[in-house]
């Protein structure tokens, strides 16, 4: 008898723990999940590319859906159903896998509904009805309109910018669509251009861009001592502890806006488009939830991963801050895009009404441009302080758990890390996937705005950067 643990003892020695088979999964357990996404996303960008952007359902297939790794039918037909009188895109057969609807609502674009809800629930889906902005932006100057003053650079200068757009535009690259490019200088527009069938009205998703949104947004909350940057969060975790305080209350509202929750990660690792925030984004599941509902397995403030539910947790606590929905949902508006002339942008909501603003955002090139000029000036818009000088600093500081990965973000912006020289060391941007970019370079008084429906394959390979939400 005793020579049998000795015997195990030597087996351990010489096949220790870490040299043993590693186990392996052989069956996606998680294949319905991504179906449902699949289906979602379609409808989703479907949805908002008929009824948001005023597409085709040529143009959306061409490229919307390019970015999918397999587009259910084609714009001749398929298993989707597209309503046009009541703006509404069913995508997928009945069967095991549900069709997914989405519908479109008057100042939030298009909303995804749950796998049970059939389209008669899209009239209860929330809406924004507020008022347009008042005066015709055609006729109002630029920023606040969209009458722009024709500026004729230096002619080394005018050089250069249309060789840099024939580069964006015209360079062969069949997973690279540039659909909009606009240069800024000392306020005013040097350099715009669109792709054949984009103009200066068409929304297109912001994809993460929008987190940099989010933190304007939220800046003006910390500016009015309305919400703190160190204090703990003001909401309840999932579930609840049994016994003893929840160690998550270490995590700040300076943590989420970082980066560096220290939540567990669930938005990575292959697991993208199959649970998550994936399954709010695009499935009709609640973006509020199952963010409050990870564990804590790392310092607050220790560790960098990117996470839309950290973004998605800052959002409801700004949701708590202004104490109720009515207020919620017209804060962005009344806040920031009505005062600085943001007029066709719409920011969405899950069908809880709750912002999806890690991602979920439809707009155009200049409103973009309008946005990254409010940084260019400081925080000012016609003489007014929207934001503080203060905030503005605070997003463009790493985030400390950034220290050995370049220092690369800052509080929901992106950096210029320590290994580039090539572009100036005081740039920083709103960055998202599909080639989404706002860029301010405060020392050469310049906002340069980038969109792109480019369609490099997602399926399941995504890693932690802005190309991934």
């Amino acid at each position: 008898m005793v020579r049998i643990p000795a015997l195990l003892l030597s087996l351990l020695v010489l096949c220790p723990f870490h040299a043993l088979a590693e186990q392996r999964e052989s069956y996606d357990y998680w294949r319905f999940d991504r179906e449902l996404i699949r289906r979602g996303q379609q409808a989703l960008f479907t949805c908002n590319g008929l009824f948001s952007s005023n597409r085709s359902l040529e143009q959306v297939f061409a490229q919307e859906l390019a970015f999918l790794p397999e587009p259910i039918g084609t714009p001749s037909g398929g298993d989707y159903r597209v309503d046009r009188a009541g703006r509404t895109v069913t995508v997928g057969a009945e069967g095991y896998v549900p069709p997914v609807h989405a519908a479109f609502r008057e100042g939030v674009g298009c909303v995804v509904l749950a796998p049970d809800q059939d389209l008669a629930a899209a009239r209860e889906l929330p809406q924004l009805t507020l008022p347009p902005l008042p005066g015709d932006p055609s006729e109002l100057a630029w920023p606040d309109g969209d009458a722009v003053q024709e500026m004729a650079p230096e002619p080394e200068v005018a050089r250069a910018l249309k060789a840099a757009s024939d580069w964006a535009f015209e360079r062969e690259s069949p997973e690279q669509v540039t659909t909009a490019l606009l240069v800024v200088h000392r306020g005013q527009i040097v350099h715009e251009r669109y792709a054949p069938g984009f103009d200066v009205s068409t929304r297109t998703r912001t994809w993460s861009a929008a987190k940099s949104i989010t933190a304007t947004l939220i800046g003006m909350l910390v500016d009015q001592g309305k919400l703190k940057l160190d204090a703990p969060l003001p909401f309840d975790w999932l579930p609840e502890t049994r016994t003893g305080p929840d160690p998550r209350a270490a995590i700040t509202l300076r943590h989420l806006l970082n980066m560096s929750s220290g939540l567990e990660s669930v938005d990575n690792d292959g697991l993208e488009y199959a649970t998550g925030s994936g399954l709010a984004y695009w499935a009709g599941s609640s973006s509020v939830h199952d963010a409050r509902s990870r564990a804590l397995i790392r310092e607050p403030g220790t560790s960098w991963d990117y996470e839309n539910y950290d973004t998605l947790l800052a959002v409801y606590a700004m949701k708590q801050a202004l104490g109720d929905a009515k207020t919620y949902l017209e804060f962005p508006r009344k806040a920031l895009l009505d005062r600085i002339g943001m007029r066709t942008t719409l920011i969405g909501v899950d069908r809880f009404g709750d912002f999806i603003l890690s991602s979920q955002v439809e707009t155009n090139a200049r409103d973009l441009a309008r946005f990254g000029l409010l940084y260019l000036n400081g925080g000012t818009w016609n003489g007014k302080r929207l934001i503080s000088e203060d905030w503005i600093e605070f997003v463009r500081t790493p985030a400390p758990a950034t220290a050995t990965r370049g220092k690369e973000y800052g509080g929901q912006w992106w950096l210029v890390p320590d290994d580039r020289s090539d572009v100036p060391r005081d740039a920083y941007a709103a960055a998202g996937n599909r080639g989404q970019y706002v860029i301010v370079v405060p020392s050469h008084d310049v906002v340069i705005v980038r969109r792109g429906l480019d369609w490099g394959r997602q399926a399941s390979t995504a890693g932690t950067s802005p190309a991934r939400c």
